[in-house]
């Protein structure tokens, strides 16, 4: 995981009218002022292995020309020129062209590496030969070859580096450039499997690129130039301003940030930089493209063929399909239901495999890292979905490795997540009995937590409901790693274990995100289909899928990275989407059944499967629930769980001054 950010003064930005319409001008009161120490800080947090800047410097001359200058290099064009900066310095003395007034604009770049892979250490912003600067965060999973030594940030900015530069994308005409060169950014992106954010400036054809992947697995923030602050501005997450961290943190809780950043919606953007108009200052159009892999486009629209069963033999098969995913006598599941299940299985191993490879890493004054005993952890409820993570981990590390389990608790041992993952962890040790696992119980208290509260506000920003920071908190909490494992040998009266402290230094850490969106596991399914049937199942699923960017997921990676891990989704594969599309939606769930037997059918056979046959039966559980930090936040902030369930609680913003904890 990674922190980058990009703070732009010197430009009139417009936008186009799609984005625009989704950006409102915000009130003076909710504009929030931080340093960019105060952005390096909290993308540090990110990023721990290393941490730059670059400063780009652009001007525009009498002729109509833009040169550019990256702070401590020679600038564009066949001479240096003078720049007259932001801030009143001039960098050269020298130089033929008269500067136009307000023309010079500053672009900050800023990076922090968690680095994951590459032989060499990775500082960023990287800038090649041609003055291209890149920042990244991401994993490159497939559709670019990276090779077992060499880390994804260099790769990618090679490929970058080749693409066309004649802005025909911006028309969609006729690419100019050499034979050679035919590829464009938009085609470089489009192919990348894998989680990604990007900012990328491109010199030669003074474009600015920025985006994220097509299901938002990473974060990336954006403001929006307005009338109270012009600047234009793209972080992985929002910082504490120093004023807030410096207040009286009892005496003012809230989101004071709250308005001021976005969440970027999921694609590619471009702007480029042209001559000042009347007024003087340089100008660019914020522009979206579409994507250029048509695999991509049909995953992204999320059309499933088989939506509701057509003759009465398949509705039969699915009055029947519960006792299916029952053991036969011989042990082995009904033929009519393997064969999905095996699909799902197949691509659910691939994805953890991608997901948890060793690739050769740099040894920067962190430790032996591949020496590690525990390289990936998983987030574990002990419930089916970590479950099956959990397995299938098992069949893709190496059995020398250990594996950290995570588990919160804001009721100790009584958490219902605590209790199944105890059980879960017994389950675990049955079908892979010589895999050391550990269950890292990280107990918590809300009234313990008044900082941490006020730094997961900040983390979960622009989300801002009680709901929104019980799942970052307990998020956070678990990324942590922070608690307690059993030690020692099992005896007949029980008393062999010792409860010690633990932390988990893992650095991976594989979330169940995207199952239940994509196998009916919500309670607003079962309702959706109770009353509009198949049609009206489909069409909430896929409106989940299509909105877990903005609800979910970045959210989660902020709370998650904030450690220092990376979050790695599994379900969330290109491959597992594309599978579990392919398949009838009544084969993935029959809501007709009890909660527990017909929700998330399919991952219910998955589970039989790999012999984890007591997971198989649990039903959903969220994480705010499971680990009773609803319960908590409801008492605390509403007086008890039922005034919390008449002010429907999960929903409710929260404001200044509103007494959390």
């Amino acid at each position: 995981m990674c922190g980058i950010a990009l703070v732009i003064s010197g430009i009139r930005i417009e936008l186009s009218s799609a984005i625009n319409e989704s950006s409102p001008e915000l009130p003076i009161s909710e504009q929030l002022v931080f340093t960019i120490d105060d952005l390096k800080e909290a993308l540090r947090r990110r990023g721990p292995d290393s941490l730059g800047t670059k400063k780009l410097f652009l001007q525009s001359w009498e002729e109509g020309k833009i040169v550019s200058l990256i702070e401590g290099q020679e600038g564009s064009g066949e001479k240096r020129r003078s720049f007259t900066l932001a801030n009143g310095r001039t960098d050269g003395v020298h130089g033929d062209f008269r500067v136009m007034e307000n023309s010079a604009a500053e672009l900050d770049f800023v990076g922090a590496t968690l680095q994951l892979r590459g032989v060499f250490q990775i500082v960023q912003p990287l800038v090649d030969s041609s003055r291209n600067v890149l920042v990244y965060n991401g994993e490159i999973f497939g559709g670019i070859q990276i090779g077992t030594d060499e880390n994804d940030i260099e790769t990618l900015m090679g490929a970058m580096e080749n693409c066309c530069s004649c802005n025909s994308h911006l028309q969609k005409g006729k690419c100019s450039c050499d034979e050679s060169v035919k590829v464009s950014v938009v085609d470089v992106l489009s192919a990348i499997r894998g989680p990604w954010a990007i900012i990328y400036w491109q010199d030669s054809s003074r474009t600015l690129w920025f985006g994220r992947d097509a299901f938002g697995r990473r974060s990336l923030l954006v403001h929006w130039p307005t009338a109270e602050d012009s600047r234009f501005l793209l972080s992985s997450v929002s910082p504490i301003s120093s004023a807030e961290r410096s207040s009286d943190l009892e005496a003012e809780h809230g989101t004071t940030n709250n308005g001021f950043w976005e969440e970027l919606p999921c694609g590619i953007y471009s702007m480029t930089v042209d001559a000042p108009n009347l007024d003087g200052f340089l100008v660019a159009e914020v522009k979206k493209h579409e994507w250029m892999d048509a695999k991509l486009e049909q995953l992204i629209k999320w059309e499933r063929t088989s939506v509701e069963p057509k003759t009465p033999r398949e509705q039969h098969d699915i009055q029947s399909a519960h006792s299916d995913i029952l053991p036969s006598e011989s042990g082995s599941l009904q033929a009519s239901v393997v064969m999905p299940a095996e699909t799902v299985l197949i691509a659910l191993r691939e994805s953890v495999r991608r997901r948890s490879s060793l690739h050769t890493i740099f040894q920067a004054d962190m430790g032996d890292i591949q020496n590690e005993l525990v390289p990936v952890a998983i987030l574990f409820s002990g419930g089916l979905d970590s479950m099956i993570l959990a397995a299938l981990l098992d069949d893709c590390l190496n059995p020398r490795y250990e594996i950290d389990l995570l588990n919160v608790s804001f009721d100790g041992q009584s958490a219902p997540d605590r209790i199944s993952a105890i059980a879960g962890v017994e389950e675990l040790r049955r079908i892979a009995p010589s895999r050391k696992w550990k269950l890292v119980e990280i107990d918590a208290s809300l009234s313990a937590l008044s900082f941490e509260m006020k730094h997961v506000m900040s983390l979960i920003s622009p989300s801002n409901t009680y709901m929104d920071l019980n799942i970052g908190m307990a998020l956070w909490l678990a990324a942590g790693g922070d608690g307690w494992v059993h030690e020692g040998h099992d005896n007949s009266n029980g008393n062999g274990y010792q409860r010690i402290k633990y932390r988990s230094k893992a650095r991976i850490l594989l979330v169940g995100s995207g199952a239940d969106e994509q196998c009916a596991g919500y309670g607003r399914h079962r309702t959706k289909y109770r009353h509009g049937s198949w049609l009206a199942l489909h069409e909430e699923m896929k409106l989940d899928m299509q909105r877990i960017w903005k609800r979910n997921l970045g959210r989660d990676d902020r709370c998650i990275a904030d450690h220092g891990k990376e979050a790695r989704f599994p379900f969330l594969d290109e491959d597992v989407i594309k599978v579990l599309l392919d398949i009838p939606l009544w084969e993935i769930s029959d809501l007709d059944q009890p909660s527990g037997r017909g929700d998330k059918k399919i991952l219910r056979e998955v589970a039989q499967l790999l012999g984890l046959h007591e997971a198989a039966t649990l039903p959903k559980r969220a994480i705010q629930f499971g680990s009773r930090i609803a319960r908590e936040s409801n008492r605390k902030n509403f007086g008890s769980n039922r005034a919390a369930n008449q002010a429907s609680a999960g929903s409710v913003v929260i404001h200044k001054n509103s007494g959390l904890p």
